[in-house]
Order: C-alpha cells, then structure tokens, then sequence
C-alpha cells in the first residue's frame, strides 16, 4: 500500500501556473528593448564619450535619479551616451544653463520614475483581475506583458508631453495677465509689486474620516478607494479647466486661471464624493490669490490658507475665504453665506464663507 501511494505521488505532476513567470532570456530581452542594447560601458566610457568629467556626468545622474554605481561596473548602454550628451549640448550651446538642465532633468527623472511604477503597477492589477492570479503571480508576469507595449506607451508619452507643455506655456505664459483685476481685491499696492507672479484659484480637497477607514480596510479595498477618489478628482479638475497639483493619500491639491472655475471644481469635487455610495464625504476649501509655481508645486500664503480652511470646512461642504468671496459675489451662479469668525494659524482671524450652488449646472463629466 505504502509503495502503491508513493507511485501515484510520484506520476501526478505539479499544476501548471496560469500566468507562468517570465524566464531569465525574456528579462534580458526586454532590457536589452529598453535600454537600447546590452549592458556594455562603465561610467568612465560614458561621460569620455560625451565629453564630460565624470563629476559633471554624475551631476546628471543623480538628478534623474539612478543609483551610485562604481567605476568597474559594466552598467550604462550607447543610448546612456546618447542622452548624456543631449544634456551637455544644451548647456554647452546656451540653451539652458548648467543649473536649469540639472533641474529639467531631475523633472523628467522625477516624474517619469512614478510614471513607470504607475504602469507597472496598473498591468499587475489588470492580471490579477483578468486572470485571478495572486498578486505575486502577476509580477513575475508581467514582464511578458511589457514587449508589445513599450512602443504605444513610449508614443502617448511624446503626445501627452507636447499637448501637456503646451497647456503649460499657456497658462504660465501666454495668459498670464489674466484674472488680474480680481487679484487685485483685498491687496493695496499695484500689479508690479507683487512678490509672487501668478493669480490662481486654488483648492484642497480632502476625504472624511480617511484614518479611520484606513484601519479597517483590507489593502485592495483602500487601494480601490484610493484610486476611485484620485479618477473622480482628476477628471472634475481637467474638464473644469484646472489643473490636478498633487495627491497625497486622501487630499488632492488642484488649482485653475479663474476664481469662478475654481469654485465649479470645488463644488462639483464635494457632490461628487456625496453623491458616490463608495466614498466618504469630502472636505473642500478654495482661495483666490498669488502662488509661487516652482518643480511642478505651488506655494505661498494663498496654499496655505486654502490648507487651512478646508480643516475648518464641515463634510460634504466648501469653504472660501472673504476676498474670493467677494470675487464671485453677484454671480448667480454660487450662494455665499458669511459664518462665524475662526482663528487660523498663521493668519489670525478670519471669516470664513460657505459656498454653494446657485443657478446651472456646474460642471459635467460625461
């Protein structure tokens, strides 16, 4: 009996993975694809060939943010050469100075490194959803995955950078003067005297009870709120015309040209999330004033206030401070109902306003 199980053991072989794992050559392959080639200079090659000191060269690397190597390792491809070398041109030429393209390069090196952790990240999903494989399955997979999209990708990644730019150069730019005379309120002095450049509505938008909720949730559920809270909130800010800053977790930071935009997207952010039977509430404030836009952030009093604000703003509700009250005031668009005096640090005391709607619709995402 004992031999009899131990043959049966023996002849029933091991169940097949339903997304088995990419080998050693396919990882190589696909290195090799997105490298350009194959691992075959050291960092002395690399900036020899470009021209530059080695210092100067891990200047570059260092802002886009690659890991210290050593002299003997074999690590950096042609096309590391290539692109070092697109970094010297600039500077050597006068395009940029050495400081502004170690800035420019820390932008791309910054936001394309979460750019590729978020596609990662979105492919294993897919697989675990789409195959029901475990989440440690689908990492190993993914890199058979990968091959067929690099190319797609790597081309809405040039159209989404041309078209983003370009909104950029408008905003920052080209209609820079606009909203002036209503960032004009609440201030003495004139345009010229302003230490920070830029009129903007800004807005924080922050979810209710998010701790919490936290330590109840599983990590896939808070991961899909999560997410579901920052789709909801990007596409309210892009169709109202603003612009999505950052998310930190359960807040979002967004800002626009317009105090009257800026106080669509805040509306249509708070009944979104009431409106939504998966999300919590969400607390919203917003603040016309001046920022200082700098490494794809924005600062000053105006951010600070709006932070400040949206901690005072009940569930579900929007809160404005007196001069982008009286920005929007006589628009029949919006109610501004004046509350109590409140003690903000850093600013002392304020009147808060509660914004709602008035007349329209607001903003529609379809």
């Amino acid at each position: 009996m004992e031999r009899s199980c131990a043959s049966l053991e023996e002849t029933i072989d091991p169940p097949v993975p339903l997304l088995p794992p990419a080998s050693r050559s396919q990882t190589k392959a696909l290195e090799a694809q997105l490298l350009g080639g194959e691992r075959t200079l050291k960092r002395r090659d690399v900036a020899a060939g470009a021209g530059v000191s080695l210092l100067s060269a891990r200047k570059i690397w260092r802002a886009m943010g690659f890991p210290n190597l050593g002299d003997d390792d074999v690590a950096f491809t042609p096309r590391d050469q290539d692109a070092l070398s697109i970094v010297v041109t600039m500077v050597r030429e006068g395009l940029l100075t050495e400081e502004t393209a170690i800035s420019v390069t820390r932008s791309i090196g910054q936001m394309t490194d979460r750019m590729a952790v978020w596609q990662i990240e979105a492919l294993v999903e897919d697989l675990v959803a789409e195959h029901g494989v475990s989440d440690a399955e689908a990492r190993r997979a993914v890199v058979s995955e990968l091959p067929n999209l690099i190319k797609p990708l790597e081309e809405l990644l040039v159209y989404s950078y041309r078209r983003q730019l370009n909104a950029g150069i408008q905003r920052l730019a080209v209609r820079a003067a606009e909203g002036l005379a209503e960032s004009a309120l609440g201030r003495e002095g004139d345009e010229d005297d302003t230490p920070l450049p830029l009129a903007r509505a800004v807005g924080f938008a922050d979810l209710v009870s998010y701790t919490s909720l936290s330590r109840r949730m599983n990590e896939k559920t808070l991961a899909k709120l999560v997410q579901r809270f920052e789709n909801i909130c990007a596409e309210i800010i892009s169709v109202g015309g603003g612009r999505l800053v950052k998310t930190i977790g359960d807040e979002v930071l967004f800002n626009c040209e317009t105090p009257v935009a800026g106080a669509q997207i805040s509306l249509a952010l708070a009944e979104a999330m009431a409106a939504d039977d998966f999300l919590p509430e969400a607390r919203v404030a917003m603040v016309w004033g001046r920022v200082l836009s700098r490494l794809g952030d924005i600062y000053g009093p105006t951010v600070n206030l709006a932070a400040r604000l949206t901690s005072l703003a009940e569930p579900g509700t929007v809160l404005v401070d007196s001069v982008t009250a009286t920005a929007l005031a006589g628009d029949d668009r919006f109610i501004l109902t004046g509350l109590p005096m409140e003690h903000v640090r850093g600013f002392g005391e304020i009147s808060p306003v509660l914004l709602q709607r008035g007349q329209g619709q607001g903003i529609v995402v379809d």
